[in-house]
């Protein structure tokens, strides 16, 4: 038996979430599925990546302080189907690769960008 069967979301706390909705589906061409309210009074927009089952929660809760994302802590990995063609859709957007691309020696390109507050998102072509 397994203890869990899968990953079902992440959440991320921002401070901005009507920006950081706007970016992750601009920039990223994630789809908004559902908006509501916690008991204690914090704003939740589900998104998802078309394809998957994974949900990335988006939180709003002021009263817990402003966030400050420490460097390198964690990161969002999304797999792209031309990095080249991502660079181009987010040089349309004013938006530059924070590092990379790079290319393993398996062949597989990687790059960041920042989302808002300094969450770090990985980009993945694989070959």
């Amino acid at each position: 038996m397994n203890i869990v069967t899968r990953l079902d979301h992440t959440r991320l706390r921002v401070n901005d979430l009507e920006r950081s909705v706007a970016f992750f589906k601009n920039v990223l061409g994630l789809e908004e599925l559902r908006r509501n309210e916690s008991p204690r009074g914090s704003k939740l927009v589900f998104l998802t990546v078309p394809g998957s089952d994974e949900k990335i929660e988006l939180t709003y809760f002021p009263n817990s302080g402003k966030v400050v994302v420490q460097e390198d802590l964690m990161h969002l990995a999304f797999t792209v189907e031309s990095m080249e063609a991502f660079g181009k859709h987010i040089q349309g957007l004013g938006i530059a690769f924070s590092d990379g691309p790079h290319t393993s020696s398996s062949g597989t390109t990687f790059a960041f960008i920042d989302a808002p507050d300094g969450y770090e998102i990985e980009l993945i072509e694989k070959k």
